[in-house]
């Protein structure tokens, strides 16, 4: 498949959590998966331990599952968003309500379709967290979520758009048992929706001032 002709930058500041722009129509050929699957590979791991694997959904009954399992995660964590938002002083900000209204609309959008979304890619590392200390746990999904990162890149790259969700993750031994993913050795990290892109006109998102994320050598 053609690669897009993007600046790295182009490609680094375009690439979007893509919901409704996510064609559900459209197949996405295996071998496109995996080139992505393979840029994903040369990610850094800890260690240069390579720990990571991806189990990609493309089966209309497992999507469907696994999209179920979502919607119930949708149905608790949308109470905390909304209320965590309301106590948020700034979002009483119009230009703001107005951006979470979009946020809300799109999300809405991907918890009705996320099963007739194409492919589902479930990066996953081997090993538990539980009981591990903060810095090996910070290894373990940091290795995985920077492969995962590069496979959405270079999923844009070739025309196709994706979304990072955890959601499912509030029900991940049941999402083990659809998939055949040894819970007890095996840590799932996200489900990231993948399909074609609808049109190719992707921009930066808006963000606050740089200012207000960077500090030079103290907090």
């Amino acid at each position: 498949m053609s690669v897009l002709a993007l600046t790295p930058d182009e490609l680094l500041t375009t690439t979007r959590s893509v919901r409704k722009r996510l064609d559900l129509t459209r197949p996405v050929d295996r071998a496109v998966i995996k080139e992505c699957l393979a840029v994903a590979q040369q990610a850094p791991t800890g260690g240069n331990a390579q720990n990571w694997h991806f189990v990609v959904v493309t089966d209309a009954g497992k999507r469907a599952q696994l999209a179920d399992l979502y919607r119930r995660g949708w149905g608790v964590y949308l109470p905390m968003a909304l209320e965590a938002s309301a106590a948020n002083p700034a979002s009483a900000d119009p230009v703001r309500q107005a951006a979470m209204a979009r946020l809300s609309a799109s999300a809405q959008h991907l918890v009705d379709h996320l099963h007739d979304v194409p492919v589902h890619v479930v990066p996953c590392f081997a090993g538990r967290v539980e009981g591990q200390p903060p810095f090996m746990t910070a290894g373990m999904y940091g290795s995985v979520i920077q492969a995962g990162w590069s496979l959405m890149l270079a999923a844009r790259a070739r025309g196709l758009a994706g979304c990072w969700t955890t959601i499912h993750l509030l029900f991940e031994e049941e999402a083990a048992r659809i998939l055949g993913i040894p819970y007890d050795r095996v840590t799932q990290v996200a489900l990231i929706a993948l399909a074609h892109a609808l049109g190719t006109g992707f921009k930066p998102a808006p963000r606050e001032p740089l200012d207000t994320a960077v500090h030079w050598d103290n907090w």
